[in-house]
């Protein structure tokens, strides 16, 4: 089935006639205002812009080959403004990839560095050419290949679940399957990831984000490193932004690239779960003035890039280059970008890497009111996509829970992450921040002390996480005081070192079996705090059986045993995969977590923290023990919801008051860390322990009550 552009395009060129023959192809002028290259029923429209550059030329390439067959310089005709579009009939699109060259001034003081020798890939291709295996080294330029969109979505609707009703799990495609103990056919590939849906179906999430898919350049900065080959396999070296990483791909693609994602994306959707795609929009693998010169800086460096008045780049990415997001140009192609894999890919959300770079300025400085941010905020087309900002960039912009457009806008709650990290641990003097954080975060997002007010947007603006794929996992948390990243190659310099992490005693690996108990309660007592946290929870691929990278919390650049997720461990660790699930079913049966309800019956607050005694709901700063609940009637199951979760992140002992209940009722353990002793550390409903009053909690343990009203 061809989109409705296509099919209208098709339509309106049937009777078209060629105005010139160049380099022996009939030509006419284009659709100017269609970016790219678009198949139609006489030809290809090709269009490209540049803003100082003179002249433009489109070259064809048979595939494979890097000698054009054909050079065709676009005529005056075909030019309006810096904008040039032509159509040319009689393409055999099967056997063609094209690139385009751009003469214009060479002066890099003033930013400018046309070199009309360069073939550059279009900004707007729909696919890279040359499908390769990973770790192929790209030979020769970039060019693309022209899509034929025939993808059948059917009536698929839009998912318009909210993002709070989310549980998002992060993941790398390659490194999710390329294991042999994943099982799977196509291991590293859209098609292996397809074959783990029933998996990600039983855990319970229903959201992926998965970590660059755009074509990437893994082989950019290759080192070897005590023998290992090392690679950017973490994929935040952009190339094309409109194009999947052809890598992932199990089969050939060729003119009809992407098809493996879509059936993916489809199948996901099938079963209930969102896509989410980690977007790199701050910086291209094109890299700073020693870096190449394949698509942007040949198209406009001025334009693309973040320039120094002296025409050195701007490096707020902390990769050698920065993209001018906020000129009206680049804002348009991001605009553009988002657009394109909502509609053709039916992506539901969108995490933008260090995302502070899309307020920034043209000369570096933060806006107050980014344009950018605004467009993408109030556009028609992305109104229902999920919008998730990394609030911080390599330069030092820190803008947790004031990022721009913010009521539009969710952010990766870094707050949340430091804070419950060092409480768990047993730093007592954030009880405080993470009292706030479990709460909600409406100290950063406009509650302060409920959620009545009508500023708050803590349950659409707020994404609570302890792990992703920059650090350690869940199991390394807990098993590492420091990183261990020698493997890289840097001295073990790379890499945070504000890890707010503890081994348990020992370092690294263990067989001692109170260490090893200590370690596996606290990724419990990490697991039960995330999923009873107001806000959207997200944790990291593997973390829910004990996956680890052995200390390394910097694994961008090892595609090997230490990143890829060992399943073996599903099976060593299943007890802590079963807690993962029951957590994540408990958040999904108490919406009161996620999101404020109509008052309870029973008189309890919507939202409190606690003391020991339930009746104190004031903590002190340096609280080493608390509570925090949450309380609403529940429409659908027409009776009280009613939360209770308190964290002792001490090491005694220590027993807690509950509270009293309004009218006759009781509460019920639903979830205890420790355990009762006979490995039990969570009651199915109807299963729970009646607790009257008191509670003791365990060192180092969390509990969670529900409370029924009779």
């Amino acid at each position: 089935m061809q989109t409705q552009n296509q099919t209208l395009l098709s339509e309106s060129t049937l009777t078209s006639r060629p105005t010139d023959i160049i380099a022996g192809f009939p030509v006419r002028p284009g659709f100017f205002e269609l970016n790219g290259a678009t198949p139609l029923s006489n030809g290809v429209n090709f269009t490209a812009h540049t803003r100082h550059g003179r002249s433009c030329e489109l070259l064809l390439f048979h595939s494979g080959e890097e000698e054009p067959f054909a050079v065709l310089p676009f005529p005056n005709a075909c030019r309006i403004g810096d904008v040039y579009s032509m159509i040319v009939m009689g393409l055999d699109i099967e056997d063609l990839e094209y690139g385009y060259r751009i003469d214009g001034p060479y002066e890099p003081e003033k930013g400018h560095i046309f070199d009309k020798t360069k073939v550059l890939l279009d900004p707007y291709a729909k696919a890279v050419a040359g499908q390769r295996e990973w770790g192929q080294k790209k030979v020769g330029s970039y060019h693309a290949r022209v899509v034929r969109d025939t993808f059948d979505w059917e009536d698929m609707p839009q998912s318009t679940r909210k993002i709070s009703d989310l549980i998002i799990y992060e993941l790398h495609v390659r490194g999710f399957t390329q294991d042999p103990s994943s099982g799977v056919i196509h291991p590293g590939t859209f098609a292996g990831l397809r074959e783990k849906i029933p998996y990600l179906k039983e855990l319970g999430i229903n959201a992926v984000e998965l970590m660059p898919i755009f074509e990437f350049d893994e082989n950019m900065n290759a080192r070897t490193v005590n023998g290992k080959c090392l690679l950017e396999y973490w994929g935040y070296n952009s190339v094309n932004f409109f194009s999947p990483n052809t890598s992932y791909a199990s089969k050939t693609e060729h003119n009809c690239e992407g098809t493996e994602l879509k059936e993916l994306i489809r199948e996901l959707h099938e079963n209930g779960i969102e896509v989410i795609l980690d977007v790199v929009f701050n910086h291209t693998a094109e890299g700073n003035e020693l870096g190449k010169t394949f698509c942007f800086k040949g198209f406009d460096n001025k334009v693309y890039y973040m320039l120094t008045p002296e025409g050195n780049y701007y490096n707020f990415s902390g990769c050698g280059n920065t993209l001018n997001c906020n000129h009206p140009i680049v804002r348009q192609m991001i605009l553009e970008c988002l657009r394109y894999w909502t509609i053709n890919y039916r992506v539901d959300g969108f995490r933008f890497d260090l995302a502070s770079i899309l307020g920034r300025h043209e000369d570096g400085s933060p806006l107050n009111n980014p344009p950018l941010l605004e467009l993408l905020a109030y556009d028609p087309v992305l109104r229902n996509v999920k919008l998730i900002a990394e609030a911080w960039d390599a330069g030092g912009l820190y803008q947790v829970g004031s990022f721009p457009a913010s009521r539009r806008w969710a952010e990766w709650n870094g707050r949340y992450r430091d804070c419950l990290r060092s409480f768990l641990k047993g730093d007592f003097w954030n009880a405080w921040d993470a009292a706030w954080s479990i709460s909600g975060s409406g100290d950063l997002y406009g509650g302060f002390y409920s959620d009545h007010s009508d500023n708050y947007a803590g349950y659409n603006s707020c994404v609570n996480f302890l792990t992703c794929h920059d650090g350690f996992t869940m199991y390394d948390l807990y098993s590492y005081n420091e990183k261990h990243n020698e493997a890289n190659g840097w001295n073990n310099t790379d890499g945070s070192n504000d890890n707010r992490s503890w081994n348990c005693g020992e370092e690294g690996d263990s067989t001692n079996p109170e260490v090893l108990s200590l370690r596996f309660r606290m990724i419990r007592n990490a697991c039960a705090v995330l999923m009873s946290s107001r806000g959207t929870p997200m944790f990291l691929a593997g973390d829910e059986f004990g996956n680890t990278k052995h200390g390394n919390n910097n694994t961008y650049c090892q595609d090997n045993e230490t990143s890829w997720i060992n399943w073996n461990l599903l099976e060593k660790n299943h007890d802590l995969f079963e807690f993962f699930k029951f957590m994540i079913k408990f958040r999904k049966n108490h919406p009161v977590i996620s999101r404020k309800l109509p008052n309870a019956v029973c008189g309890m607050e919507n939202i409190h923290t606690h003391n020991i005694d339930a009746k104190d709901v004031t903590i002190p700063r340096d609280a080493h023990t608390f509570a925090v609940s949450f309380a609403g009637y529940d429409k659908t199951k027409g009776a009280d919801d009613l939360i209770y979760i308190a964290i002792n992140a001490y090491w005694e002992d220590v027993t807690i008051t509950l509270p009293e209940l309004a009218r006759p009722g009781a509460w019920y353990l639903c979830v205890n860390t420790f355990g009762d002793g006979d490995g039990r550390y969570f009651y199915e409903e109807g299963q729970e322990p009646r607790i009257e009053h008191d509670f003791c909690m365990r060192p180092r343990s969390v509990a969670i009550f529900t409370g029924r009203n009779y």
